[in-house]
């Protein structure tokens, strides 16, 4: 995994989606929050300039790694967006001391029938025309109200933009067999859940089962398809941004009592490339 670090006041730590990348999916985030925070942003393997495994990714191996980028701060927030949603969950269930807060955008507990269609078409389309696969990117990638407004220039400028990182078809594979549902009731720090609401590929119905399975979980709704820093990137980075701000004014002992109350209840480096999942 290679490593994005910039100093400020508090620590995040950033985890990306599949086929996606620190800077093709938070660049405009990191640019909001690096004054007044120190955020850390790992890509996956095959990402940027972290190689690609030889052995299938794990999502504890994922989780740890992100821990550890985190060396030196005692306590941070995870954002995590799509796939970075899973790791940044299983990070807050392993780590409990160090995890302080998740904002989580996009999330699934674990993929559903239609979901494991699409991550396979996905596969597929991988290895095949790079046409259909930009063309794929698009149709479940992008809201449709986003879609319907870009001219025919406009979207065949998109269309031929379009990158894949090689590490790609590893975060599928992961995708296949992450399943945090039981992590959920687990989760002892405040925890955000952003629904894009025009998402064709992680569905509301994904958002809403983190957001029920999370004691006391926050949850807004984002008129977006699963691509928010594209779409709403303003809107997105200002949900992210006040929830981090209201953490922040938060006191130690604050942080403490509801950690306790959830635990009670429950007895850069970056990359490029369109950030899918």
């Amino acid at each position: 995994m290679s490593e994005l670090s910039l100093r400020g006041m508090t620590t995040v730590l950033l985890a990306h989606g599949a086929g996606g990348g620190i800077e093709a999916n938070y660049a405009g985030l990191i640019e909001d929050l690096s004054a007044d925070h120190t955020v850390i942003g790992v890509d996956l393997p095959g990402t940027g300039s972290a190689p690609r495994r030889s052995v299938p990714l794990t999502l504890d191996g994922l989780a740890d790694e992100l821990v550890a980028a985190a060396e030196g701060h005692d306590r941070f927030a995870i954002v995590g967006y799509s796939l970075g949603t899973a790791i940044a969950i299983r990070a807050a269930t392993r780590h409990p001391d160090r995890v302080s807060g998740l904002v989580l955008t996009a999330p699934f507990a674990r993929p559903n029938p239609r979901m494991t269609m699409l991550v396979e078409l996905w596969r597929e389309l991988l290895s095949g025309d790079p046409e259909q696969l930009a063309a794929f990117v698009h149709l479940v990638g992008i809201g449709t109200p986003t879609l319907d407004r870009l001219g025919a220039d406009e979207l065949a400028g998109s269309l031929s933009a379009t990158v894949v990182p090689p590490g790609t078809p590893d975060h599928l594979d992961l995708i296949d067999v992450v399943d945090v549902r039981a992590d959920l009731a687990r989760i002892a720090v405040r925890t955000l859940v952003i629904s894009t609401t025009q998402d064709n590929l992680v569905t509301p119905h994904h958002h809403r089962e983190v957001a029920d399975g999370v004691h006391q979980a926050e949850y807004v709704e984002l008129a977006s398809g699963h691509l928010p820093f594209v779409e709403a990137p303003q809107r997105w980075i200002g949900l992210v941004r006040g929830f981090l701000d209201d953490q922040d004014r938060a006191t130690p002992s604050d942080s403490a009592d509801a950690a306790t109350a959830v635990a009670t209840a429950g007895a850069t480096r970056g990359s490029n490339g369109d950030g899918m999942m």
